[in-house]
């Protein structure tokens, strides 16, 4: 279906080797997610931008971050996605493995925050911003705020970007995340 080729630092126009040259300085790697994203510069460069405001912003801690990520990513069937963020939340996040093999298996999730996080970005995924009053006062009722929410909406803009690009192009999974890997 995709004719486009990833890009490389090698093929790269200028506006591409910025953005890659960023990319490179955030992760210390240029993911195969970025190699496609980056047809488009503005895509990569959007992405970037917003996934990093998210992380220093959003008032959600390292693991509450990693598990928006990961229901947005689940409930969007982005393979790559969930390997890449479980690896994270494992490795760099510290998701509790518990929670973590929860997610993964579809299980309930032993812990009453971060359950309540992944509810809500769940359905405001599913729901397309319109949770219903319940789901909404539910995240309330574990002391989250409407600044939360708020930050929950980035985190499905910056996903929709990176799930729906791995889903034109197929992304292969980076060696990095292959320990992790999920089935559609």
């Amino acid at each position: 279906m995709h004719q486009l080729q990833t890009v490389s630092s090698d093929t790269a126009d200028q506006a591409q080797g910025a953005i890659l040259d960023t990319a490179m300085k955030q992760v210390g790697f240029i993911p195969n997610m970025y190699a496609n994203m980056v047809n488009v510069p503005a895509v990569l460069d959007t992405y970037l931008h917003g996934y990093a405001q998210f992380r220093s912003d959003s008032g959600l801690t390292p693991a509450e971050q990693e598990v928006v990520f990961l229901a947005i990513s689940k409930v969007n069937n982005c393979t790559y996605c969930t390997a890449a963020h479980s690896m994270i939340a494992d490795k760099m996040s510290k998701v509790p493995a518990p929670v973590l093999d929860a997610i993964r298996a579809g299980g309930a999730i032993p812990d009453v925050k971060l359950a309540a996080v992944f509810d809500f970005a769940t359905t405001m995924t599913i729901s397309r911003g319109r949770p219903s009053n319940e789901a909404a006062q539910a995240f309330l009722a574990q002391g989250y705020t409407e600044k939360h929410m708020m930050n929950i909406v980035l985190a499905i803009a910056v996903k929709t970007l990176s799930n729906y690009s791995n889903h034109l192009f197929g992304t292969e999974l980076d060696e990095k995340f292959a320990a992790y890997k999920v089935n559609a």
